[in-house]
């Protein structure tokens, strides 16, 4: 029986400088360190809180509506997190309470 850790467990939401709400570190991440999953409903047209992804380059990208904490993940050109997929990684070491980001990558 694997044990399973819920993402409230090693990541939480409060105030950022960056904007609005983020998502910061309970615990320390290792460079590599699975972080969590995207989860929520398909989403059928862009909004707040829609990650897309494109699974193959020429395919339509295929959206979720985070119902999760990662929800709260906040753009920065430097992130220290990227997404493979839904699954979310660190990109480098992340510190206790650090704010966890990604780049967004927006795409035309």
């Amino acid at each position: 029986m694997t044990l399973q850790i819920k993402l409230k467990d090693i990541v939480y939401s409060k105030k950022s400088q960056i904007h609005g709400t983020g998502l910061f570190a309970k615990r320390k991440f290792k460079k590599g360190e699975y972080i969590g999953t995207y989860e929520g409903p398909q989403a059928k047209r862009n909004g707040m809180y829609v990650l897309w992804v494109y699974e193959e380059e020429d395919a339509d990208p295929i959206g979720r509506s985070g119902k999760n904490l990662l929800r709260y993940l906040n753009h920065s050109v430097t992130g220290n997190a990227e997404f493979d997929g839904f699954d979310l990684y660190a990109l480098k070491k992340i510190g206790e309470h650090d704010e966890i980001t990604f780049d967004y990558k927006e795409f035309d």
